[in-house]
């Protein structure tokens, strides 16, 4: 067992004050029999109205609205996890693996299906031609072989560059850089692994590492494939390993934009807009750390919860 505290901090500056549409958040980390969430506190900037839901793919969801106009919007998250299991659990591991092709059944297929469709339909036969032509798959022993070697071979095949630019990279516009940022190599992994028929979905969220220990990070992302008798499986592309404790998850969604980690509109001049910072910070305890300080009210600008810009 294990605790992990993660500071998020996102700050958007402009020449002048702006007015602000909704604001999507997907910041609270997904909680399971190995994760739980034990306090989160959001401090944000300007005033602000917020609601939280659950959205089709079981993520929380926080929207602000904001109550007036500023020259700089500031989203600070601050979680403290309990990681009460050990991860990823080898140890339930079919005792033969998975076979490759993949089967499901008539209840998974339906769902499946929905995580097997391509994202950028126009580039299926270029990944198709990289898969063929980097992963010799008659080597392969089971399905869960095929998804290491698929993360195995981006992180091979693609250098890593952090992009501060909107959006995401297709995958062929990655495969003719030869480089991308960690969520264009998760959703190049995502279509490499769909044209092997595996469903695959995005997952964003934290990696708690040296650069997150030092306060010099940002947020992560990384590709996981479903596979029968197993469940859910997450690969990084971007280390070329097996997702393990120090991946937190916030969001998952069939596609990349659906779980970017902050999202929303302002409604003045494009030209306003001076730029973004974002910064990720993590301290791991041994032991649980003090959650008795006092807690911002829920007036004015701070709220605690148990939680075209984007980060």
């Amino acid at each position: 067992m294990s605790w992990l505290r993660i500071l998020h901090e996102t700050t958007y500056r402009y020449k002048t004050a702006v007015r602000f549409g909704p604001h999507r958040l997907v910041l609270r980390p997904r909680e399971g029999h190995d994760v739980q969430v034990k306090d989160m506190r959001l401090e944000i900037s300007p005033a602000f109205e917020l609601k939280w839901s659950r959205d089709v793919f079981g993520n929380s969801v926080a929207t602000a609205d904001f109550l007036r106009p500023a020259d700089q919007l500031a989203i600070r998250s601050e979680v403290i996890l309990q990681q009460t299991a050990p991860f990823p659990l080898r140890s339930g591991r079919p005792a033969t693996p998975v076979p490759f092709p993949v089967e499901f059944s008539g209840l998974e297929s339906v769902v499946a299906a929905a995580y097997q469709a391509t994202t950028f339909p126009e580039d299926v036969a270029r990944v198709k031609q990289w898969v063929g032509a980097t992963i010799d798959l008659n080597a392969v022993s089971g399905a869960e072989e095929a998804v290491a070697a698929v993360a195995l071979a981006i992180r091979k095949t693609v250098e890593y560059r952090r992009r501060d630019a909107k959006g995401v990279q297709t995958p062929s516009e990655t495969l003719a850089l030869n480089s991308g940022s960690c969520r264009d190599m998760a959703t190049f992994m995502l279509e490499a692994l769909r044209v092997l028929g595996l469903p695959a979905r995005f997952a964003s969220g934290y990696l708690d590492c040296a650069a997150s220990e030092a306060g010099r990070a940002s947020t992560h992302a990384w590709a996981e494939a479903y596979l029968p008798e197993i469940g859910w499986t997450g690969y990084d592309p971007t280390l070329g390993e097996a997702t393990s404790r120090d991946h937190v998850v916030a969001g998952v969604s069939n596609h990349p934009r659906g779980v970017m980690p902050v999202s929303g509109t302002f409604f003045e001049q494009k030209d306003a807009y001076l730029g973004m910072t974002v910064t990720v910070k993590t301290e791991r305890f041994a032991s649980a750390p003090d959650l008795t300080a006092a807690k911002p009210s829920e007036t004015g600008t701070k709220l605690n919860q148990q939680a075209n810009h984007s980060d």
